[in-house]
Parts: C-alpha cells; sequence; structure tokens
C-alpha cells in the first residue's frame, strides 16, 4: 500500500480502519496455496456529481487491499478515482473494466476486476455474458435482456483456473422483477459448464444480485441450476450496512469440491465508531457517509488454489472404478 504524505485527519482515519480490520481477523493468503476474492459494491464509485474526498480513496485502498480479487460493482463511467485508488494499492495491482451503458437501466455502471498480480494472473478472456437470442426476421434478438451485462475474466492463481463472473442485477419496481434476470444467470453459467467449448469450468459467481434473504425465490432462481454457496457464507444475514439483506453474493459450480475453504465473511468497516472517520454524517446510512465508502461492505471467501491432489484423483477415478469392479469379479 502506497498511502504516502497524507494529512493528519487521513492518517488518524486509517489508523480506525485499520484496527477494524484487524477485528474482522482476516487470514493472510499464501502464495500458490490460497487466494483471498471478494466482492464489494462501492456505491456510485465515479460519479462526477458525488466526489469522494481524497480521505475516502485511501479507505476504499485500505478495504480492497485486504483481498487478492475484487469484483467491483457500481463503478461508474468516470474512472478518476479508481485511478487514484490504483495508485495508492502500488505496482502489484492491476485492473480489467467492462463497458458502461448510458441508460437509465445500465446507469453508466461498469463491473471491475481489481488484483494483485502477485497472488493471480488474467489469463486472457474478458467479455460481457449475452442473452439466449431468437431470429426475428432479419435481427437476432433476445427475448429478455441483463439491464446490466454480467462481466466475467479469466484468471489463474497456482494451479487453479477459473472464471470470475461478476453482476448486478437489477432492482425494478418489485422482487419479482428481478427473477428473470436470475434465472438467466444461473441457466448461462450452467451453459457454459457443460459444454465441450468451454475455457474453463470453474466459474465464481458474484456481485450484487438484490437479493433479500436465502429463503426467497430470487435465490431459488439463481442456485436452480447447481450454483452453491460456499458454507463459509452461509450464517451471513447482511451484506448492507444495517446486516438484514443478503443483497451480495459469492457463489461457486462445485467442480473441485476442496476449492472453497471453511474461511470467508465480511469486512466490517463501521465497527462502532463510524462517526470518527465521517463526522459530518449523521448516521452510517447518511448520504454523506455511503457516497463516501458505501452502502455495502464487502463479501470475501478464500479459495484453496493447490488443487493438484484432487486433479490427480479425478484424473485416476476411472481408472479406481474399473480396477474395483475388477476386484468384485462378475455380477
Amino acid at each position: 500500500m502506497h498511502h504516502g504524505q497524507v494529512d493528519q485527519e487521513t492518517a488518524a482515519g486509517l489508523k480506525l480502519l485499520q484496527a477494524r480490520i484487524a477485528a474482522c481477523k482476516i487470514p493472510p493468503s499464501s502464495l500458490d496455496q490460497t487466494l483471498k476474492v471478494a466482492t464489494w459494491n462501492i456505491r456510485e464509485f465515479g460519479n462526477p456529481a458525488r466526489p469522494r474526498t481524497q480521505a475516502s480513496l485511501h479507505y476504499i485502498a485500505e478495504v480492497i487491499g485486504q483481498f487478492d480479487l475484487v469484483g467491483v460493482v457500481e463503478l461508474r463511467d468516470h474512472l478518476g478515482e479508481m485511478a487514484q485508488v490504483m495508485r495508492i494499492l502500488g505496482g502489484y495491482w492491476d485492473i480489467i473494466y467492462s463497458d458502461y451503458i448510458e441508460d437509465a437501466g445500465g446507469n453508466r455502471e461498469r463491473v471491475a476486476y481489481v488484483f494483485d498480480k502477485r497472488a493471480c494472473v488474467f489469463t486472457g478472456l474478458a467479455g460481457s455474458a449475452n442473452e439466449p437470442r431468437k431470429k426475428a426476421g432479419v435481427q437476432y434478438l433476445p427475448a429478455k435482456s441483463w439491464w446490466r451485462k454480467p462481466f466475467m475474466a479469466s484468471f489463474r492463481a497456482g494451479n487453479f483456473d477459473f472464471i470470475a463472473l461478476t453482476t448486478h442485477i437489477r432492482w425494478g419496481d418489485t422482487e419479482a422483477d428481478r427473477i428473470d434476470e436470475l434465472a438467466m444467470l444461473a441457466n448461462y453459467v450452467y451453459a457454459r459448464t457443460v459444454k465441450g467449448a468451454s475455457t474453463d469450468c470453474d466459474v465464481i459467481v458474484m456481485g450484487d444480485f438484490n437479493i433479500p434473504d436465502l429463503d426467497s425465490e430470487l435465490y431459488m432462481a439463481v442456485t436452480a441450476r447447481g450454483l452453491m454457496m460456499p458454507e463459509a457464507l452461509a450464517g451471513i444475514t447482511g451484506s448492507n450496512l444495517a446486516r438484514n439483506k443478503r443483497y451480495d453474493q459469492i457463489l461457486h459450480n462445485p467442480v473441485f469440491t476442496k476449492s472453497f475453504t471453511d474461511k470467508g465473511g465480511i469486512l466490517d468497516f463501521i465497527g462502532t465508531g463510524w462517526d470518527e472517520l465521517y463526522p459530518d454524517a449523521k448516521s452510517p446510512f447518511d448520504q454523506d457517509y455511503t457516497y463516501q465508502m458505501s452502502d455495502h461492505v464487502p463479501l470475501w471467501a478464500m479459495i484453496n488454489t493447490d488443487i493438484d491432489g484432487e486433479i490427480l484423483d479425478q484424473i485416476l477415478a476411472p481408472q479406481r472404478a474399473n480396477a474395483d469392479r475388477h476386484d468384485r469379479g462378475p455380477g
């Protein structure tokens, strides 16, 4: 981290934030063995109508720097603030981001992957997910669409190759308005992981799904085709500041059953002293707070990237099955 010569107020804020991060007890990752993946909706990050202070950019960099790969949601069309965060993170860090859509549904938002190149490397695939299309006259058109297309990129950490796919599901007028997008997401990941042309079958799906809780029809829709939540995240009830809505998710298709460890959670950057970071905010839910930090906290999970043993087991599995049948004899 390269915070440099910050003013005294920012330095004091960073010390408070570091103490809150330490209280979360997020374990360190080990090169070529584990990878800390996070998703964070940073509220309208880069909206020129709501500029962040220099102190806030340092705080955001400090939070991102606790992880190895972060899928950032609500990055806006203007990238100047993100560029400043990247400078604070330092030369080992890199970013891949999507284009934005100008209409109200797209909200001029991007998805970005911010990652530590020492922990994982980008392996070439980057692009937006596309909806199924049917021919209508001379056009091929989707019957339904995502307001903001999910954005994916491929990475390698250790001997674990995977695709990260991050999305921001529409809010809509009602919760039911989100079901079609969530179902399309489930179908898209399923289709990409069962076909022989798949670049990689390990997909980590994350972002802001606008799912209120894990008992809702919305969660059922996105998990209907096999996506699963890591066990380490099952007990988390909320990723919003009030901790009562499970809007954010990290899901995976369980190709390698041991790829997710028992470590995961949220990074609580509020603690019990939010007003010390932002004295002018009336509460942590005030716009003076949420447009500086965010109205979401990061959700994270640790991945086991040293899966060589399980790869070998899967290679040997057919041979072992044949050997078992031979030992049992006919019948």
